[in-house]
């Protein structure tokens, strides 16, 4: 059973709100990638600048990613949950009345103007003002939160609640905590020794497909992951890094990497054909743009956590293995344009080709 639990065990109410999530989270995955991969590469264009696109031999597990950071490429930390976070996680999850998203503080922050106007409805994800909302906070450093908004008693609604929000759980602490999740320790990260505390929080960045030595964001993105596990109920946490050049997916499913990938017409024509569609069909609906004659395409791949990166059956206290890998490929898909509503993602075998 999944530590947030599977629909078919939720009462009917929790049900309804696990699809209304699951649908507002499918919008939200729309809108990730739009600004962090499309806009993106057009803001390379605007200046004139060659786009770096991502190796394909960086999208394998334990692959080493370049350390050059792109000012034009979005960056960005969301995280979006099922429910409404405790109050007592204030202490490692930082939102508070200072940084509530109300026109006072972001005005403050200067987000806003006292000339702009502002509509507290703006917050709510179904609000047709959203979006550009979004796009106002999201430049801003650390984190948004969206949650449920817990006025909203008589119906499941959930807003933008909070901006600048820091995550400050330890890195020491996340480990700890997947090491006794996964039985290589009973109560601390040095009960076995500094070796042991320093491979097994080395395999934390590993659980997560990132480097030891990732940025910033990207530490924070997987140690929120990390610790809202403790919650019933499920979460998102959506991370864009300059550097990575990628949008990294985490949520109850494992974690995933979308990156913007370019197609010989070789490779378009090979695609195409092996989903039965014409080259017109994929070009008006896959591909974003041209690079020459290659197809600009966005790739989205899939991870799976290998046994040792997961509980043992029987519940034993084992060793920890350095060499061994954590995480291993299940998905290759390439991914239809943000807004195409007809056509699905198509499965291909490109990193290891």
């Amino acid at each position: 059973m999944g530590y947030w639990g599977y629909r078919e065990e939720l009462s009917r109410a929790h049900k309804l709100r696990r699809i209304y999530y699951e649908v507002l989270r499918d919008d939200l995955d729309e809108f990730v990638l739009q600004y962090g991969l499309v806009e993106s590469y057009d803001n390379f264009k605007k200046n004139n600048m060659e786009y770096p696109f991502v190796e394909r031999r960086e999208l394998k597990p334990r692959a080493r990613i370049p350390g050059t950071e792109y000012e034009e490429h979005n960056a960005f930390l969301i995280i979006f949950i099922e429910d409404t976070i405790p109050a007592p996680c204030k202490k490692y999850i930082r939102f508070f009345d200072v940084n509530k998203t109300v026109k006072s503080n972001l005005i403050a922050s200067g987000i806003l103007d006292l000339s702009d106007e502002f509509d507290r409805g703006w917050k709510y994800l179904d609000s047709i003002e959203f979006s550009d909302f979004m796009r106002k906070l999201l430049p801003v450093d650390y984190a948004l939160l969206i949650q449920r908004d817990p006025v909203s008693r008589a119906t499941d609604r959930y807003a933008l609640s909070h901006y600048h929000v820091r995550i400050d759980w330890p890195i020491a602490e996340a480990a700890e905590e997947m090491g006794k999740d996964l039985r290589y320790i009973i109560k601390d990260l040095y009960e076995r020794g500094d070796k042991c505390a320093e491979d097994i929080q080395k395999k934390f960045f590993e659980m997560h497909g990132l480097p030891i030595m990732a940025g910033g964001r990207r530490t924070a993105a997987c140690v929120a992951a990390q610790y809202l596990k403790r919650l019933n109920s499920i979460s998102t946490v959506y991370v864009s890094s300059s550097e990575s050049r990628c949008v990294l997916r985490f949520s109850e499913r494992g974690f995933s990497r979308y990156a913007l990938v370019r197609l010989p017409l070789s490779e378009m024509l090979e695609v195409a054909e092996g989903n039965s569609m014409n080259l017109e069909t994929f070009t008006s609906n896959y591909v974003i743009d041209y690079e020459e004659k290659d197809g600009v395409c966005i790739l989205r791949v899939d991870y799976d956590h290998t046994p040792p990166a997961r509980p043992p059956q029987d519940g034993k206290i084992r060793a920890i293995k350095a060499e061994t890998a954590w995480t291993t490929i299940c998905n290759q898909l390439i991914m239809p344009k943000p807004g195409v509503w007809k056509y699905p993602l198509l499965s291909v075998n490109m990193v290891y080709t």
